[in-house]
């Protein structure tokens, strides 16, 4: 399976790549997408907005990739029952009247993702912030207390 991208001369053969659906993908079905509208297809398209989420002994840590979006473009809440969520919206870009597009990858649209954390989440204390359009929510953990060990005298 070919990684290299169609700019260096070769085509995409990729079925992962989501830029790469001009190509056959089992995973796609496009008739289900071109009779869907396109405020729809926008929308589907952002909604997939990637997260990883790490834990550390100190923390979770989400990391989110929002290119292109303002810190004021996207929310981070959090709701009673340890739910985390992070949602956002991309406007859409003003078509001038004698614009002509050739190729839109950029999706426009709302997203939003849930999470529920574990009992030892420190929902009071989450913190956010972005930067290169990474937006990075760190829940700190409860400290976990270490088993205190009492030595008992042998008599005999």
């Amino acid at each position: 399976m070919s990684l290299i991208p169609s700019f260096f001369g070769g085509r995409r053969t990729n079925v992962f790549d989501p830029f790469s659906l001009d190509i056959w993908d089992p995973f796609f079905n496009s008739s289900v997408i071109s009779n869907t509208p396109s405020s729809v297809r926008e929308t589907a398209a952002f909604s997939n907005a990637r997260i990883d989420w790490k834990e550390t002994p100190e923390a979770h840590i989400f990391k989110a990739d929002v290119p292109g979006l303002k810190k004021e473009e996207v929310k981070v809440e959090v709701e009673e029952g340890r739910i985390l969520q992070i949602s956002g919206e991309r406007s859409k870009e003003e078509e001038e009247k004698n614009d002509k597009w050739h190729r839109v990858e950029r999706s426009s649209g709302k997203f939003i993702r849930r999470f529920r954390l574990p009992e030892n989440a420190k929902m009071e204390e989450v913190k956010a912030s972005m930067e290169n359009g990474v937006l990075t929510v760190t829940v700190p953990k409860v400290e976990e207390k270490k088993a205190e060990i009492k030595s008992v005298e042998i008599s005999g």
